[in-house]
């Protein structure tokens, strides 16, 4: 644990190479993917077909001729809730799956 903040420190201290910018990108697309996952466990679980197809409508079909912020919101109904990556990651309780 005591080399955990120096090693991890290259990626924010520096200010150059825009690594900072690429990490917080792939933390974001992992709040993004974590609060799409619930949506399967709050329904069927994860062969929903209602959910998929939801899914596919609304975001992976529209690409990028869409805004993401709108094409996550008409796939979830609200704004991404970053709570549902604090679960994955093991800092709250998780969904109970419906199914």
């Amino acid at each position: 644990m005591r080399h955990r903040i120096p090693q991890f420190a290259h990626i924010f201290g520096s200010g150059v190479g825009g690594y900072e910018a690429g990490y917080y990108a792939y933390l974001w697309s992992d709040a993004l993917t974590a609060d799409a996952w619930e949506a399967f466990l709050e329904a069927k679980g994860p062969w929903d077909k209602a959910v998929a197809e939801r899914l596919r409508k609304e975001v992976l079909s529209v690409g990028n001729t869409r805004d993401p912020g709108e094409a996550f919101r008409a796939f979830r109904g609200r704004d991404v809730n970053t709570d549902a990556l604090m679960r994955k990651r093991g800092f709250m309780k998780p969904l109970a799956a419906k199914h």
